[in-house]
């Protein structure tokens, strides 16, 4: 995706997160699928979820603690057999049932907390691990989002301010220098669609990885063919045919070893 400012031409005009959301969707490679992470308010939701379960574990704890103080043979029992445990709360006439039925709620509020914490820190740990935009990107949502006036209003139109917070929920695959400079300066002229509102400029993914193979083939060849043509022309007296053949291969099997090590890292992410 690449692009320039939108222009308003007269009616109809950017209606807010219908059209912010059609621009989103409209990106073929969904790059321009960026959101805010909110990584202080998640923070402190896992810092909430933690406060909360240290404070269930102490009353646990001590439930603990005077049930093996106890002069009731069957609630010392409890600790170690699950089965007394469950009759002492089915059993509304023992003395100690509203005791038991408190370590239950104890325990029935523990299993809920624990898994929303677990499940907290599994989606904090993906999140955590996504990429950032790519600043070819953010420049073009900014432009779309505020010019020729911000798309939104309210304390949303400040969503794209810290780009430390923002995520992409689908970068590129392929991050090297070459892929990353031909993003930036796409070449050619992308697909604008039929929007006064718009003309934002969209490339597909799949042409970039065409143009850097082709660059890539390209290279590779000049490298080896260069490379054989200097060692044919070398008069060095003393030199044999089949040296100058031997060092040939030897750096053929450079250059694949070198090739198949990129193409194993790339397959592997």
């Amino acid at each position: 995706m690449n692009g320039s400012s939108t222009v308003e031409k007269g009616p109809p005009f950017r209606d807010g997160y219908p059209s912010l959301a059609a621009w989103i969707a409209r990106d073929p490679d969904s790059e321009s699928y960026v959101f805010r992470k909110f990584d202080r308010l998640s923070a402190r939701n896992l810092l909430n979820l933690q406060s909360h379960l240290i404070e269930l574990e102490r009353r646990i704890e001590d439930w603990d603690d005077d049930a093996r103080r106890s002069q009731n043979f069957d609630v010392r029992q409890s600790l170690r057999r699950w089965e007394t445990f469950e009759e002492l709360a089915k059993d509304a006439q023992r003395p100690e049932h509203a005791r038991i039925q408190e370590k239950m709620k104890l325990e029935a509020e523990l299993r809920e907390k624990i898994r929303e914490y677990h499940e907290a820190l599994v989606l904090q740990s993906q999140i955590s691990n996504l990429d950032r935009p790519s600043s070819r990107v953010l420049s073009t949502f900014r432009s779309f989002f505020s010019k020729p006036s911000t798309i939104v209003s309210g304390k949303a139109k400040h969503m794209l301010d810290d780009a430390e917070d923002l995520v992409a929920l689908r970068p590129p695959a392929d991050t090297d220098p070459l892929s990353r400079f031909l993003r930036d300066y796409w070449p050619f002229r992308g697909t604008v669609y039929p929007d006064p509102r718009d003309n934002t400029q969209h490339f597909l993914e799949s042409h970039v990885k065409w143009v850097v193979l082709v660059i890539s083939i390209v290279v590779a060849a000049i490298l080896l063919i260069g490379a054989i043509t200097s060692l044919y022309f070398v008069r060095r007296p003393g030199s044999k045919r089949q040296e100058v053949f031997a060092a040939s291969a030897a750096y053929a099997a450079v250059l694949v070893v070198f090739v198949s090590r990129d193409i194993d890292k790339d397959g592997n992410g």
